[in-house]
């Protein structure tokens, strides 16, 4: 069976978030959930993407499932855009692929430059009060707290600028108490001119990644966020971890189109 690792929200080898695709074949379902598992922690990244066609005349092409090294994910985006980046280099898929998954309906269509376009549900955001140790665990004074929608499940936190986001270094296993997969760090970009107009860095420690490199899902909740803030349904954000990657996004209401490319690293057999 073919695995392949492709770096996404990235056009070069090495930036980005490295993620593992496997194709698999046409049966009707996936394979045991524990193999899933297996393979996925193997692989260790922070995640893979399982896939199989569906049969012709139904809503979507494609059954996707994604896994972390500890366990499997309601949403994730840079796998998505691995997937459908794989599809259509290999061939296997063309024009819009839609995919079936656990947060319902997806789809990935590729652009100009061999950019792909997701779309996604939009993220919901409730005001919620910075619960007691979060800026303790985070290592900073946190400005606002909102909280996500269930398919992500994260706290998405305002910190005073993006220095201070660059800066962070967390209490890890603090910060797992706050919510069920981690949080999103946030704040404006301090020179939009350099082409992104908001910066983050992601800190999953709930589901075995301490920091995400570049988190479409995330994004899904904070492009109404920065929308809302900056008056704009189209932005660029930068996601700020040691890897980096730049993420498009879109707002149109309920959903979002998160923008990116991918760069195919590894292209292997998996022998077990």
């Amino acid at each position: 069976m073919r695995i392949r690792i492709v770096d996404a929200f990235t056009d070069r080898p090495f930036k980005g978030n490295p993620a593992g695709v496997l194709l698999l074949d046409s049966s009707p379902s996936f394979p045991d959930d524990g193999w899933l598992q297996s393979v996925a922690t193997e692989v260790n990244l922070s995640e893979t993407a399982f896939a199989h066609p569906l049969p012709p005349g139904g809503e979507a092409d494609w059954a996707l499932r994604w896994f972390t090294p500890a366990t499997e994910v309601d949403m994730c985006g840079h796998a998505t855009l691995a997937t459908a980046h794989v599809l259509h280099t290999t061939g296997a898929s063309t024009g819009t692929i839609r995919f079936a998954a656990r947060c319902g309906l997806l789809s990935a269509t590729a652009g100009k430059c061999g950019a792909i376009t997701l779309d996604f549900p939009t993220s919901p955001l409730t005001e919620e009060a910075v619960p007691a140790g979060l800026g303790e665990a985070l290592g900073t004074t946190v400005t606002g707290v909102l909280g996500t929608g269930p398919h992500i499940g994260d706290l998405l936190v305002e910190v005073a600028d993006e220095r201070t986001v660059r800066s962070l270094s967390p209490d890890l296993a603090a910060l797992k108490a706050h919510s069920r997969r981690g949080v999103i760090a946030t704040a404006e970009a301090e020179d939009p001119s350099l082409g992104y107009d908001y910066v983050s860095r992601c800190f999953f420690p709930g589901v075995g990644i301490d920091e995400d490199p570049v988190t479409g899902s995330a994004h899904t909740a904070l492009a109404p966020f920065w929308s809302a803030r900056l008056g704009r349904d189209d932005l660029t954000g930068l996601q700020a971890s040691a890897r980096s990657g730049l993420v498009h996004t879109s707002l149109r209401g309920d959903r979002t189109l998160l923008t990116g490319s991918a760069v195919t690293v590894i292209d292997g057999e998996l022998l077990a």
